[in-house]
């Protein structure tokens, strides 16, 4: 199939307002799983240009609230969301959000961080996986107890390692490949629920049907 950078998914995006086609990706993950409830905290790493910002925003309502973060600058606005430009290897986030107020723990940490691909698919895929390494650190941190973690790696012989990581701290763990996946492309999403760390609230997130992988 020839590359078409403004495919279907490109085109609805465009008509429904969302900032980048990867949207549809978080929100088969969220139809599917039911992650977001109104009044979540979020944390989006690797946000610009701020589609999954977007699609979190309207599910946790005026009363929730997005922390977006990503080395570009996310150039939307939205009321219940604040957006940092920083790169996370050297941002000290604890204390940047509490210069801006900023409470945790959250109820969701997301992932979408991506490394420049170079072409030499080894080297794409270790620093995929860097990123993603990175992301559940910060997640350890700063995630509540029964929280969820939404992760994109780029598939290698890591894979494995990867998942029996989060196994160790969370409950569940799905595998989704959204249908807006280029066909080409070789990402693939870790939905990790029940994170067994963090601090405990008086609210659960709802269970899922969806079977374990």
């Amino acid at each position: 199939m020839v590359y078409d950078p403004k495919d279907y998914f490109y085109r609805k995006a465009k008509e429904e307002n969302f900032a980048a086609r990867s949207v549809f990706k978080i929100q088969e993950i969220d139809i599917r799983l039911k992650i977001f409830k109104p009044g979540m905290k979020v944390l989006d790493l690797g946000a610009a240009p701020g589609s999954w910002s977007q699609y979190a925003s309207q599910k946790i309502g005026t009363h929730g609230k997005v922390l977006g973060i990503d080395i570009q600058a996310i150039k939307i606005t939205l009321p219940n969301a604040l957006f940092l430009t920083a790169d996370m290897r050297e941002l000290d986030l604890g204390t940047t959000m509490e210069r801006h107020g900023i409470k945790p723990p959250f109820d969701i940490v997301l992932s979408d961080m991506a490394p420049k691909t170079t072409g030499y698919r080894l080297q794409d895929q270790m620093r995929s996986l860097e990123l993603c390494e990175l992301a559940l650190t910060t997640a350890e941190r700063f995630l509540r107890r029964d929280g969820v973690f939404v992760c994109k790696l780029f598939h290698s012989d890591e894979f494995e390692n990867f998942r029996n990581l989060l196994r160790a701290k969370f409950s569940k763990i799905d595998l989704i490949k959204p249908k807006s996946t280029r066909s080409e492309s070789k990402e693939i999403f870790f939905i990790a629920r029940g994170f067994k760390g963090g601090a405990k609230t008086e609210s659960a997130l709802p269970d899922s049907s969806a079977s374990e992988v």
